[in-house]
């Protein structure tokens, strides 16, 4: 019996261990006695790379992603649109985005500029032909606002930033400006009858 024992555990894998202690060379292992296998898996290879344009599903030019060696090194490699990161790349994108940063910045402080210009204006006055009462024929659109910014203060002014309410009638009213996503210019204009 001894010798079957023996041929039994000389007959597992390497990777198969038994816990259980025996009591005499004649027994066979419990049923219930716990045993360890030891399993390898695979191991994912991955590469951290810079993607060098947009691509859908993936990811935008300039994002930092970690992606499967061989799909970068059968896709993304080839045909140009990743490269892995280095140091140097990396240092390379911090000035890049504290340029982006700078710029964006002296964007938004021109706009406040702008914006306290018009709003230190005063007003701009618009004349139409007056009907009955505080009547007047036709409306005062955004491209009026925009000729007449353009005639007192000589600034360029994109028609598609105005937001005017509806002028049908001789008074004041206020006009909004988005010069910039965070920067909105509030301008009064005084419509008269002639």
């Amino acid at each position: 019996m001894a010798s079957s024992t023996l041929s039994f555990l000389s007959s597992l894998p390497l990777q198969h261990t038994f816990t259980s202690n025996f009591k005499t060379s004649s027994q066979f292992p419990n049923k219930t006695s716990p045993f360890i296998i030891f399993a390898q898996q695979k191991i994912k290879k991955t590469r951290k790379i810079i993607l060098k344009e947009d691509i859908v599903n993936i990811g935008k030019k300039g994002d930092l992603l970690n992606v499967r060696a061989g799909f970068f090194r059968n896709f993304l490699f080839p045909s140009g649109k990743a490269e892995i990161v280095t140091p140097a790349i990396l240092k390379e994108m911090k000035i890049e985005e504290e340029r982006i940063e700078a710029e964006k910045l002296r964007v938004k402080e021109e706009a406040q500029q702008l914006a306290l210009l018009f709003e230190t204006t005063g007003g701009f006055k618009v004349k139409r032909k007056g009907g009955k009462g505080k009547q007047i024929f036709g409306s005062v659109t955004a491209q009026d606002l925009v000729d007449i910014i353009k005639s007192q203060l000589q600034r360029e002014v994109d028609k598609r930033i105005v937001t005017l309410p509806e002028i049908r009638e001789t008074g004041e009213y206020i006009a909004e400006l988005k010069l910039h996503p965070e920067v909105t210019a509030k301008v009064r204009v005084f419509v008269s009858a002639n």
